[in-house]
């Protein structure tokens, strides 16, 4: 499979998650490089009147493990750990979040993500370690593209 067949399956396996159909999220994944975005809605809220910091995680560990994802193209990756840092709240606009490759290890890949406001203002950042899983990624729903 090249590269952009395997970036495309991602997006598809990704968009095709269940827990998605509560974001309704974009992502473009590319070599080492994953960005995802999300209109922020009401239901995201805590209860001060902004988001809730799992869609910080939840965009910032996405864009971080598909931006490791890209560099493996046999098997699913796993989140090992994640820490993640809110720095600013948001209760309105698009959220988009940019993950990107750090270091590659045999058996471990480094990435960082942050994630912005509509206007370009970092407002969280985290970083993550990913294993390799023993799950094929062709066995995973989305990733094979249907004729």
């Amino acid at each position: 499979m090249d590269l952009e067949k395997h970036y495309r399956g991602l997006e598809r396996m990704y968009l095709a998650a269940p827990i998605n159909q509560l974001f309704y999220p974009k992502i473009k994944v590319s070599k080492e490089r994953a960005e995802i975005e999300v209109e922020v809605q009401e239901s995201f809220f805590h209860g001060a009147g902004a988001v809730h910091g799992c869609v910080y995680f939840k965009m910032m560990d996405d864009a971080a493990f598909f931006a490791a994802n890209s560099v493996v193209r046999d098997c699913f990756v796993l989140t090992l750990s994640f820490t993640t840092y809110l720095t600013r709240p948001v209760s309105t606009g698009i959220m988009r979040s940019i993950g990107t490759v750090v270091a590659k290890g045999k058996s471990q890949i480094i990435s960082e993500a942050a994630v912005y406001d509509q206007r370009g203002k970092e407002i969280g950042r985290g970083s993550g370690v990913f294993v390799k899983s023993k799950v094929p990624l062709v066995d995973l729903p989305g990733y094979v593209e249907k004729e």
